[in-house]
């Protein structure tokens, strides 16, 4: 049986987005599904290291987008993506989950957050992954528009399905102020989109935020990914991390780039070009069996 005997460390590369001109249309479902304003986010990332020895051949890095539209009202967006990630951190470390159901890991802490003492308001995107070491084994589960890209050889070989319930409106987990539920958009932690599959050796795996996937074209990301195919230097993994996260925050506030989310605009009968700024988070890794 093969064993992978590293998934290289988690590299990771943040750039925060200062316009604090967002929309709220992530988080209430009376809005104009046409509204281009820019979205802002507040990203927060951890990365799972088991510490027990049942689990010490995995390793489960995650991602959550606090919905920034939260602003509005007085609510931090982050505090609800940063308890959403610490309570997932939290129950790795213990063993507390099944590592083949990432999803199930996503709805615990989801609903923990639910039963807090003092709950914490807010909505959040969020994507987790399993690697699992002792099989090859990759194990996904992702909540609305941030996301993960599996490259092999050039290609994009794996990806995550972007949840939306209409255009620049991505699924999203949660918990809005009392008497307001029927006012915010709230998704199950059961409807996350999963998957699973095996690694190769020299895969590159990226995981995101939609400050990435929404500002940087396919092509230019495997451009990027495959200088570090089978690379074991962290120093030009983590410069590659750099590079996507710098790419994406330069087309996001280049006005003449036909981006991603552009093109999805146009798509959905909005005259539209340029960039989305927004908070950029990339995790990058590579795998060696």
């Amino acid at each position: 049986m093969r064993i992978l005997n590293h998934v290289y460390r988690i590299f990771v590369c943040i750039i925060p987005d200062d316009d604090d001109d967002d929309d709220d249309n992530n988080n209430n479902n009376n809005n104009n599904n046409n509204n281009n304003d820019n979205n802002n986010i507040v990203s927060t990332l951890e990365t799972f290291k088991h510490s027990f020895p049942s689990l010490k051949f995995k390793h489960t890095p995650g991602v959550a987008d606090g919905v920034g539209g939260w602003r509005h009202y007085g609510i931090d967006p982050g505090e609800f993506s940063a308890f959403l990630m610490r309570t997932c951190e939290r129950l790795v470390s213990s063993g507390r989950f099944i590592t083949t159901e990432p999803a199930g890991l996503l709805a615990r802490s989801y609903y923990e957050l639910l039963e807090s003492k003092q709950p914490i308001l807010g909505s959040s995107t969020a994507c987790v992954i399993v690697l699992n070491r002792e099989t090859n084994m990759v194990y996904t589960a992702n909540i609305g528009d941030s996301g993960f890209v599996i490259v092999r050889h050039g290609e994009v070989v794996h990806r995550s399905e972007e949840q939306q319930h209409y255009f620049n409106t991505p699924f999203q987990l949660s918990l809005p102020p009392p008497g307001h539920s029927g006012l915010v958009l709230s998704d199950r932690p059961e409807s996350a989109d999963t998957s699973n599959f095996k690694v190769e050796d020299g895969d590159v795996i990226l995981l995101a935020t939609d400050g990435v996937f929404d500002n940087v074209p396919d092509q230019l990301l495997i451009t990027e990914l495959i200088k570090v195919q089978g690379e074991r230097d962290p120093t030009k993994i983590q410069g590659v991390a750099n590079s996507i996260a710098l790419m994406a925050r330069s087309l996001a506030f280049d006005g003449n780039f036909m981006s991603p989310f552009a093109q999805n605009a146009r798509e959905n009968g909005i005259d539209a070009v340029g960039g989305k700024p927004d908070d950029i988070t990339v995790l990058l890794a590579t795998v060696a069996i």
